[in-house]
Formats: structure tokens, sequence, C-alpha cells
């Protein structure tokens, strides 16, 4: 049975089980009727369209 000739420290331990390393940017993409950014594959937020047709009618304020 393999056993560990030296001990792991602290910081090596906690980089590890660290979550921050594991995350990255969102990807964003740009709406095809009004040209602001958006998460991919969902409905703009600004214009309301998804794949060219409208799915949500925003409210002018």
């Amino acid at each position: 049975m393999a056993v560990p000739k030296r001990k792991h420290s602290k910081a090596r331990r906690d980089k590890r089980r660290s979550v921050v390393s594991r995350l990255s940017a969102p990807a964003f993409s740009v709406c095809d009727n009004c040209n602001a950014l958006k998460v991919p594959h969902r409905v703009c937020g600004a214009c309301g369209y998804y794949k060219g047709r409208e799915v949500i009618a925003i409210k002018e304020s």
C-alpha cells in the first residue's frame, strides 16, 4: 500500500480544495437583433429575442 513520504502543507491542501481555481468567467455572445451582450442559448434580456424571433415582450420604460 502506498504511503506518502512527506506531509502535504496546509497551503497545498487548501489550494486543491479551493473552488476559486475551478471557476471561469461566464461566456457572452452578441444578440443578433440588438447587438447587446447576452448569455449563449438564452433569451436576450434587452430585446426579448431568441434565434431571430420574439419570445418575450419587453416593456418600454
